[in-house]
């Protein structure tokens, strides 16, 4: 835990100054949103922005965006700091990058970083991270058996230097994916929308009579650190287990977490997972991470900012190689597949001690649908949509129809679909039936029939999941009916979970 700062802010202040962040960062997510070429970040939000004091520390995120990328980002953002000669930053500079194993988990997610400077002093940085709508490659699909089929890589790097683009990387950019119109406008827009937060915290800082966010940043983190700490004390000590099952690719995977409780801090161990896939279903340790970190914090302390306070009493491990921590050159394309699933199988042994508490497992994906070939005018198109599966049953009510839990992402609307789009949509309706039994359902899926505005062949990579294993579902008398334990209650029972 970091040290008091010497500035004692005022509660009142501090709480001004905490919602001035969040504001200006919702206006970079915003801005980003606005200027946007694509439906994936204008329609769905696949996006994140944060800001981070020097050392590369998370202070606080936009409300708008998905937990894999904030999350992701909130580590991953170090990586670029050890990358790249800080030292030498300068006024204007803008660093971008995509490592898959080190970031977001795959080649399509770009992350940007700008270096704030104020009164000539480097004080901090912004950052978001996108999901682009093509790298080259095999692209968005899972069937690639190693990173360099998947697309284009960009290392550690300089985007713009001093104010000026790297014309270089733009022509590599252009040359190598299909879609270069929008992937190249998406990178402006999160470079200017990054400009736009810079401007709205100068503004801030001068207004607080404040030289940097290193105190502020530090008070924050602390105090967000310190409630995590008192929600997880709470909790029993011990060890609680679960697993799952999913399709996989060429055989099922095996997902299994062991949750240790100990004090004021987690442990999650996904020892016995299976092995890593050959195909692109791969997921890196920091993905992984992200996501336990959204549905512990979400279940435990949902109240608590997002940021790295809230984020150390939490550690994760998994054996390197596995399914959930992908190794170079391991291919990790459609890593949200398995990704989405890790948080469900921890909310299956969190339940155990907080039934009240958590949902029951759902589809747990996004049934991504890229569509990328020839349009009739002969030039190439590289479309991506994002649908849903029903989301979990939750304690006493119906689980969300086509909700993508843990993820953010929205389902794109027809009507932007086939107006920014090749695809066209004959028929979206929710399924009937497809929620399950039980007095509370869980959320319904959709059944989608769409078309390809080409008359050549074109290529639509499948990402789907439970259809071998279907999700499984909680006693009714734990899912709200006779709750003996909450969040506050000392009436826990110890003891580890079983495999439903």
């Amino acid at each position: 835990m970091q040290n008091n700062p010497q500035h004692a802010f005022d509660p009142i202040q501090l709480e001004v100054i905490w919602n001035r962040l969040v504001t200006l960062l919702e206006e970079q997510a915003k801005t980003l949103i606005r200027t946007s070429f694509t439906s994936i970040l204008s329609d769905a939000n696949d996006l994140s922005a944060g800001l981070f004091n020097k050392r590369g520390d998370m202070i606080a995120q936009a409300n708008t965006g998905t937990p894999g990328h904030i999350n992701s980002m909130a580590t991953g953002v170090r990586h670029f700091l050890k990358n790249v000669d800080t030292e030498t930053l300068k006024q204007g500079d803008v660093l971008i990058g995509n490592n898959p194993y080190e970031i977001s988990g795959h080649l399509l997610d770009v992350t940007i970083v700008t270096p704030i400077f104020f009164d000539e002093n480097l004080i901090g940085y912004f950052a978001s991270t996108c999901h682009v709508s093509d790298v080259g490659g095999r692209g968005f699909s899972p069937e690639g058996e190693s990173i360099y089929e998947e697309g284009l890589h960009i290392p550690y790097m300089k985007f713009y230097s001093q104010g000026k683009v790297n014309e270089t990387l733009l022509t590599l950019i252009r040359t190598n994916v299909r879609a270069p119109y929008q992937v190249v406008g998406d990178l402006r827009a999160q470079v200017v929308a990054q400009e736009v937060a810079i401007a709205r915290l100068i503004e801030t800082l001068e207004e607080f009579d404040l030289p940097d966010v290193e105190e502020v940043g530090a008070e924050i983190i602390r105090l967000s650190e310190e409630a995590m700490r008192n929600a997880i004390r709470e909790l029993p000590d011990g060890t609680y287990e679960n697993e799952l099952w999913s399709d996989g690719s060429e055989k099922p995977i095996r997902l299994k977490c062991a949750l240790t409780v100990k004090g004021d801090r987690v442990y999650v161990d996904f020892a016995g997972t299976s092995e890593g896939s050959k195909k692109a279903i791969n997921v890196c340790l920091n993905y992984t991470l992200a996501y336990v970190n959204y549905v512990l914090k979400a279940t435990v302390a949902p109240d608590i900012p997002s940021n790295e306070g809230s984020f150390r009493p939490v550690s994760i491990s998994a054996p390197e190689g596995c399914v959930l921590n992908a190794v170079h050159p391991m291919p990790t394309a459609s890593r949200h597949i398995i990704g989405h699933l890790a948080p469900i199988c921890v909310l299956g042994a969190l339940h155990e001690i907080l039934p009240d508490r958590v949902p029951a497992e759902g589809a747990a994906a996004i049934f991504a649908l890229q569509v990328h070939g020839v349009d009739f005018e002969g030039e190439p198109f590289s479309n991506v949509v994002f649908n849903a599966g029903g989301a979990g049953a939750r304690p006493g009510k119906d689980g969300l129809n086509a909700t993508t839990f843990p993820s953010g992402v929205k389902g794109t609307p027809v009507e932007i679909i086939e107006s920014t789009s090749s695809v066209f949509i004959h028929e979206k309706k929710l399924r009937e039936g497809s929620g399950g039994d039980g007095e509370f359902r869980g959320g319904l899926g959709q059944t989608i029939t769409f078309g390809v505005r080409s008359d050549q062949a074109y290529h639509v990579p499948l990402m789907f999941e439970r259809t071998q294993f279907a999700p499984k579902g909680f006693p009714e008398v734990q899912m709200g009916r006779k709750l003996e334990c909450s969040l506050m209650s000392k009436k826990y029972k110890k003891r580890k979970s079983s495999t439903r």
